[in-house]
């Protein structure tokens, strides 16, 4: 059964996305921001609908009052490519961080290079990090919360890559409070996988950290301890029972 729904999953996607994607493209391009990145929510609530009522993964949503009524930097774990799709459904009016090749890729790609999304590159030189502060500055002005994947790639379950500064910088240099993200999606919708397994992510909400008075790297690593704790306490079975 699992197999069926996540080829029904993939054919529904390719049915969908091309039209969609040319429509958006042909008729929003000229429209403001804001109006871009709403054209694509329909498409985001419908493949979100998918996500749960098809491929039967939707999520518990644990610390859902520590999101404040204001934009925020999110650092989120990244195991798989279903928290670039639920975290919107956690969070209202979002842009995330994301590596500029993405926009290469067809229509998927096309449609978010139309969006108010912050790019960047691969490296961590002064040049991609100022980029990075000032796009996200502009965004969080427009009331954007920006969600960040400090790891930089999906990390298998049970593992964890190295954190990266990005974010915290972006938090420190705007004075906006950082919610670190934990969740366990890569156990249900595994990295590059095909076929999806049904199960009931948690998605676990911190307490906000505000950058006030602390370096980048205090606020990377305050983020990266309670995300790695919460963690082990989500998925003690892979990460080991939490301190």
């Amino acid at each position: 059964m699992a197999v069926l729904r996540s080829l029904l999953f993939l054919l529904i996607l390719l049915v969908v996305t091309p039209p969609y994607t040319l429509a958006v493209l042909l008729l929003c391009w000229p429209l403001p921001h804001r109006m871009r990145r709403r054209s694509v929510a329909p498409w985001v609530n419908f493949v979100i609908w998918l996500v749960k009522h098809l491929l039967g993964i939707p999520y518990r949503l644990l610390g859902a009052a520590n999101i404040p009524d204001r934009p925020v930097v999110v650092l989120a774990k990244h195991q798989s490519a279903w928290e670039t799709l639920m975290l919107q459904d956690v969070f209202k009016d979002t842009v995330f961080v994301w590596k500029k090749e993405i926009k290469y890729l067809p229509f998927f790609g096309w449609a978010l290079a139309l969006t108010p999304m912050i790019e960047t590159d691969r490296s961590a030189s002064k040049a991609t990090l100022k980029s990075l502060v000032e796009q996200g500055r502009d965004r969080l002005d427009k009331g954007y919360t920006v969600i960040i994947f400090p790891e930089g790639t999906r990390s298998e379950p049970g593992s964890k890559n190295r954190y990266k500064g990005g974010g915290a910088l972006l938090a420190v240099e705007t004075g906006t409070p950082v919610l670190p993200v934990a969740l366990n999606s890569g156990e249900f919708w595994g990295r590059n996988a095909l076929f999806k397994t049904s199960g009931t992510v948690t998605v676990s909400v911190g307490p906000a950290i505000d950058p006030a008075g602390l370096t980048a790297a205090e606020v990377l690593t305050r983020a990266e301890t309670w995300i790695e704790a919460e963690m082990a306490r989500i998925s003690p079975q892979l990460y080991g029972t939490p301190a």
